[in-house]
């Protein structure tokens, strides 16, 4: 037996492995040991071996969607995060920052004659304004990456989008890992 290892746990991407070198190789040639680890039977003879496990590494397998995080440099104010982040409604008070991030129905209609249907679209209004500071409803619809660019527009301070990341995950209207550097 050969076990591959993934770098990170993840049952999906397990999963996928194992489906894509059984679909190869036959039923019971890949076991999942758990949610890192493929035990893989492989042949016995060392050439035999290494080409049968850089055929497996060559497979085309589609991993699971990455866990939501967001990390963030406090000294810089610098937020990177993944598609995966969500962002549930909550309202934000911090110093005199004041948030207010709304969703505006809008429709999408097809030209006539054409083979498209009318869909309905939630675009995502952002207003900012620096002054007395009050709480401000962030209804859903609105990601974090456009709360962040917001922010940062009117000159908010590392500290200040630290706080307000923080104070959302705190408040579980931040669905994602919140990490800081």
């Amino acid at each position: 037996f050969v076990n591959f290892e993934l770098n990170t746990t993840d049952f999906t991407t397990v999963n996928r492995v194992v489906e894509a070198i059984n679909q190869v190789y036959g039923d019971g040639t890949a076991n999942a040991v758990d949610g890192r680890v493929i035990r893989v039977r492989a042949p016995q003879g060392s050439n035999q071996r290494v080409a049968f496990i850089a055929r497996v590494e060559a497979l085309r397998v589609n991993p699971g969607e990455a866990a939501a995080k967001v990390i963030m440099n406090a000294r810089t104010g610098s937020v990177v995060m993944n598609q995966a982040v969500t962002v549930d409604p909550c309202a934000v008070s911090h110093g005199n920052l004041s948030v207010t991030i709304g969703a505006e129905p809008t429709v999408s209609q097809p030209l006539p004659l054409s083979a498209g249907r009318t869909v309905a679209l939630q675009r995502a209004q952002i207003s900012i304004k620096a002054g007395k500071g009050q709480l401000v409803a962030v209804p859903s619809g609105a990601s974090l990456g456009e709360v962040v660019k917001a922010l940062n527009a009117v000159g908010a301070t590392a500290q200040d989008l630290l706080a307000i990341l923080q104070a959302m995950k705190a408040a579980g209207a931040l669905h994602a890992e919140l990490h800081v550097i």
